[in-house]
């Protein structure tokens, strides 16, 4: 009887063992429901972004001219790139135009920030009044920009020199006409992030200050910008990168001109690239560029965030 009844046992373990095994390896063989859900934005993005891309880098070895019969051409683009006067002004235009937006915007935004995180009326409001220009269309405000520079401003500042004529039409200074454009829409982005920053600091540390003795400038140097660093690294990150983009504003106001003097590196590509039959030079340019902007950004943020404090 002992006998019989271990043998069940023995049995109805082994079937469990072996339904247990069945089922660890159907679960195994069936994917998890998050994987259904990724693998079409994968799929997606690797048709529409990363497979142009590598397109774009395979006839940047050619003399592709965006229509007709080509040829390998080795790294002759690459070296010409270095020789054309006109891709260095435009790079050398792009790095002082995104260079002076950037402090422009995070000096403009921080100094709002800190007056909408403090105790005044209507903050709310205020805020998103300040968000406006974000989710504004560019292309649109920056027509109304070009109204005002060429029209409006020569009459309201007609007794200075400078604003007398259109300034749209200065080869000297028709880029801070960009920058006031780029740096206006701008900072609606930065304000919203600068003030994601000031609410996430203690209240008690401004108090333990204030009963030291420590003036509002102190309190800003030792408390308030060191622990929104990570907050200024992502703004000037973020700034920098897209203001050596720049592309509309130009579009709307100058259109690269007068000559080439507003001429950026992504509006010469677009130029070049999609009009002037460079397409296989333009993409050799876009290539080199995008090394650029990674090794500014990798940069920015290795020098940054030492800077960083927390708490």
């Amino acid at each position: 009887m002992a006998t019989l009844t271990e043998a069940v046992r023995s049995t109805s373990a082994g079937t469990a063992r072996k339904r247990a095994t069945r089922t660890r390896s159907d679960s195994s063989r069936a994917l998890p429901a998050y994987y259904w859900m990724v693998w079409p934005a994968v799929i997606a993005f690797a048709a529409f972004h990363t497979l142009p891309v590598v397109v774009g880098i395979f006839f940047s070895f050619t003399n592709y001219a965006g229509y007709g019969a080509w040829n390998f051409v080795g790294l002759s683009n690459y070296v010409n790139l270095f020789k054309d006067d006109r891709v260095l002004q435009a790079y050398g235009f792009s790095f002082l135009f995104a260079i002076v937006a950037t402090i422009l915007t995070n000096l403009i935004s921080l100094a709002i920030a800190l007056g909408l995180n403090a105790k005044i009326k209507a903050r709310n409001f205020w805020r998103g009044v300040y968000f406006v220009p974000y989710i504004l269309a560019i292309l649109v405000i920056g027509y109304v920009f070009q109204f005002f520079f060429s029209n409006s401003l020569p009459k309201i500042l007609s007794g200075i020199p400078l604003f007398r004529d259109n300034i749209l039409t200065s080869e000297t200074w028709a880029w801070t006409a960009i920058v006031t454009l780029a740096v206006w829409q701008a900072c609606a982005f930065a304000i919203i992030i600068y003030l994601s920053g000031l609410q996430t600091i203690p209240a008690e540390l401004y108090e333990a200050s204030s009963l030291d003795g420590a003036s509002p400038w102190r309190q800003f140097r030792s408390i308030t910008f060191p622990l929104i660093g990570a907050f200024f690294t992502i703004n000037v990150v973020l700034s920098l990168k897209g203001f050596l983009q720049v592309f509309d504003p130009i579009v709307a106001l100058t259109n690269g001109g007068p000559g080439t003097s507003t001429e950026s590196v992504t509006l010469l590509i677009f130029r070049g690239g999609f009009s002037g039959g460079e397409f296989a030079y333009q993409t050799a340019n876009a290539v080199i560029f995008f090394i650029v902007i990674t090794v500014v950004s990798l940069f920015q943020f290795r020098v940054l965030q030492r800077r960083e404090a927390d708490f």
